[in-house]
């Protein structure tokens, strides 16, 4: 169960922080003290992540220290297992909440957005604008295509772009996202288009990285520069750049 799995990650936390009375009373100048820091602080964004941002830290120190010392544990295994249970609980209909406010507002967004002078809606509900068009060859979904592109959210926040890096990517048009495998094939080679990507055809609930929250709409400035020819039977596929 998932809070049988908490149980460590705050175990661990509560290691670093135990016997620190403030910042200055922690060295950070040795190896093992910046790993130990960087344990603790890559369990707590975890923990934050997951919603569990309200974990009393004093409370964790007493509970390392009373193991360490073996001490007669102040709460006994019945309560702690209903109070993770509780906990755990909470934070997932914290993270519920925050997931339903995504939805609405990306759903909010896409509506607005829809009635701006050049935007298209497909079936789909997939929404793009042509910002340069071109002549170019179409891709099927069995095609590989270079493209370069850049990923935000609907507020503008940049999450990737292969723009920045000044390296395009190689990427089968049937192995992306669904939002792009319809949106490559309706370009042409040398367009570039806007596409503002449901949740539903991005990632929906899943969140493949703190940079991209559940539920997000998903915008990208995507150029299609060219399409590869197939391999031959035998040659293999060029390996997927992943899901975008």
């Amino acid at each position: 169960m998932r809070h049988q799995r908490l149980a460590p990650a705050i175990a661990l936390v509560g290691l670093v922080l135990a016997g620190c009375d403030s910042e200055t009373s922690v060295k950070l100048d040795t190896p093992a003290q910046k790993a130990s820091y960087g344990i603790g602080l890559n369990m707590g964004k975890s923990l934050v992540q997951e919603g569990m941002d309200d974990l009393d830290s004093k409370a964790v120190a007493l509970g390392i220290e009373d193991a360490v010392g073996k001490q007669e544990q102040k709460v006994s295994d019945e309560e702690l297992m209903k109070a993770f249970t509780a906990l755990q609980e909470r934070a997932e209909e914290r993270i519920a909440k925050l997931n339903e406010e995504a939805l609405a507002a990306g759903k909010k967004f896409l509506e607005d957005n829809a009635k701006r002078d050049g935007v298209k809606v497909t079936e789909s509900g997939l929404q793009y604008e042509v910002v340069k068009q071109a002549e170019g060859a179409q891709p099927t979904v069995d095609d590989i295509v270079t493209v370069h592109y850049e990923g935000s959210l609907s507020d503008g926040t940049v999450f990737d772009s292969s723009i920045k890096r000044g390296e395009p990517i190689d990427l089968p048009v049937g192995g992306v996202i669904a939002g792009w495998v319809e949106g490559l094939q309706l370009m042409h080679v040398g367009e570039k288009y806007k596409l503002y990507i449901p949740s539903e055809l991005a990632y929906g609930e899943q969140s493949p990285s703190p940079l991209i929250p559940a539920n997000s709409v998903l915008v990208f400035d995507l150029e299609l520069l060219g399409i590869k020819a197939q391999p031959q039977a035998g040659e293999g596929a060029p390996e997927a750049a992943g899901k975008k």
